[in-house]
């Protein structure tokens, strides 16, 4: 029977399918293991089943044992993991695409809402009794005729840019490609970021994180902005350089942000707490009980497949 290692604690169905499977070593604290931890835990095992949380860079795959054939990744990213460097210890790495979809599409959509109608603001005042109606209390952005232009225009951003349409949003993208006219649900295609940046009312961030998005939202960037945008970012924290943007904030170039997503989480970065403007969930894209079971089950699968086939199509190396 083969051994895996399940780094963080999953639900109990998902646990229950993997005691079936396999023997499998828990963890039921549900405690961040350090890399000498990680490695020390994987010891005897033929797989890892591992979370975004871990960091699995070249020093920690290079150190892993040379039983270890694959890490099946409980996300559909994969920026936690070094790739040429699984690759090169002939490790196979496979994550979880589209089942998390429709819940990260909600929370995109959220995230929206919330940081264009003040919703923090609104949260605060009622939970502390303060507040007294009149014309102009917490005047917010309408999202009806707004141009939302969305940053990566994959499975969550078609799925962001399906509902914002039918809330009389106009729908602008930038991809590496332009989509098929079926795909693209009437939205204007822009060749270059700058022309996309340049119309966005509101920008939704669903591009995946690599060396080439890495702080693509930055002071230079921030600035092809109209004046007054809404920026949200349900995809990952890496892609926006904070400093820049509560900067942004701060001058009133930014005229609110949303984040689900964000650099050292569980840390935010102080600046965001000083507007509250700032509408920021601590990274609920997938948080479904449907959700997370399918991803668990994905992940699963994908362990199956490769030790049935030695190959998985959800391969990402």
């Amino acid at each position: 029977m083969k051994k895996i290692l399940v780094t963080r604690k999953l639900l109990q169905s998902n646990e229950d399918r993997l005691k079936n499977l396999y023997d499998v070593r828990l963890n039921s604290n549900d405690e961040l293991y350090s890399e000498k931890k990680l490695i020390d835990m994987s010891e005897g095992c033929d797989g890892i089943l591992s979370a975004l949380t871990d960091n699995l860079d070249a020093k920690t795959i290079n150190n892993l044992p040379e039983s270890i054939k694959i890490l099946s990744n409980f996300a559909v990213g994969f920026g936690n993991i070094d790739l040429d460097a699984a690759k090169k210890r002939n490790i196979i790495v496979t994550n979880t695409p589209d089942v998390l979809t429709d819940a990260t599409a909600e929370i995109g959509i959220l995230l929206i809402l919330g940081a264009c109608r003040r919703a923090s603001e609104g949260i605060e005042s009622a939970r502390a009794s303060n507040w007294k109606w009149s014309a102009d209390y917490l005047i917010g952005k309408q999202l009806t005729g707004t141009r939302l232009g969305i940053l990566g225009m994959g499975r969550i951003g078609k799925k962001i840019a399906k509902i914002a349409k039918s809330l009389g949003m106009i729908i602008h993208y930038h991809n590496r490609s332009q989509l098929s006219t079926e795909k693209e649900y009437d939205a204007t295609y822009h060749k270059d970021l700058k022309s996309l940046l340049s119309i966005s009312d509101v920008l939704s961030i669903c591009c995946p994180a690599s060396k080439e998005t890495s702080n693509m939202i930055n002071k230079e960037t921030l600035e092809f902005l109209p004046r007054g945008a809404v920026i949200t970012n349900v995809a990952r924290g890496d892609i926006v350089d904070d400093e820049a943007l509560i900067d942004a904030l701060n001058r009133r170039k930014v005229y609110a942000v949303g984040l689900d997503v964000y650099k050292g989480e569980p840390n935010l970065n102080p600046g965001y707490l000083k507007h509250k403007s700032a509408f920021i969930l601590p990274h609920l894209g997938s948080a479904t009980k449907e959700t997370r079971t399918a991803m668990a089950n994905l992940a699963i699968d994908n362990l199956e497949e490769f030790f049935k086939s030695g190959k998985c199509k959800n391969k990402v190396n």
